[in-house]
């Protein structure tokens, strides 16, 4: 789904768009619909490499985009995310449902515990993450995360900040997220 506002695709063609004529290479879902399949086909009209990875039941379904550069299909939806994960370098967000938040979610999580350094963007289209955003101010608030870890997400409100913080990215240090105290 494309969201009701036509900023949040085009949001995504231009980021698909940026990403490609960089020569960065497009790590999504593989599907040829919503907001990530724009990314995809924005970044293949612009000559960039995109690979899909998808649960074989949702290749079944017939929403993989056929026409990507590589097509990774996976058993589960735990396979597909971990691979992604795997073969990534950074991770942008866009405007999206329960499916985004979970990913995200996971690995923000994963960054928190030392799991990877990979840059985290949000992409906050007309403000769309904005409830979110309070959210994670609020846990780090309320004293359910560091306040540091509250700047493992990076929130830059349109294409050409998020390209600049990917460009520029240095990880913050997460080098303890428990303190022996807290056990």
């Amino acid at each position: 789904m494309d969201g009701v506002r036509p900023e949040y695709r085009a949001a995504a063609s231009a980021f698909g768009a940026a990403a490609a004529e960089r020569g960065w290479t497009i790590v999504y879902g593989g599907g040829k619909v919503g907001l990530m399949g724009a990314v995809a086909d924005a970044a293949l009209a612009h000559g960039g490499k995109v690979v899909g990875v998808i649960p074989r039941a949702l290749v079944e379904k017939e929403i993989a985009h056929a026409g990507l550069t590589e097509l990774h299909v996976t058993e589960t939806m735990h396979q597909r995310k971990a691979l992604m994960a795997d073969i990534s370098d950074a991770v942008i967000t866009l405007p999206g449902g329960f499916g985004t938040l979970d990913e995200i979610a996971e690995l923000v999580t994963w960054a928190q515990l030392g799991y990877h350094r990979k840059a985290l963007v949000l992409l906050n289209t007309a403000n769309f993450f904005a409830p979110f955003i309070a959210y994670f101010d609020h846990i780090a608030q309320e004293g359910f995360i560091r306040p540091h870890h509250r700047g493992i997400l990076v929130v830059r409100p349109d294409v050409p900040s998020a390209i600049e913080t990917l460009e520029t990215y240095q990880p913050p240090l997460i080098d303890k997220w428990l303190e022996k105290k807290d056990i």
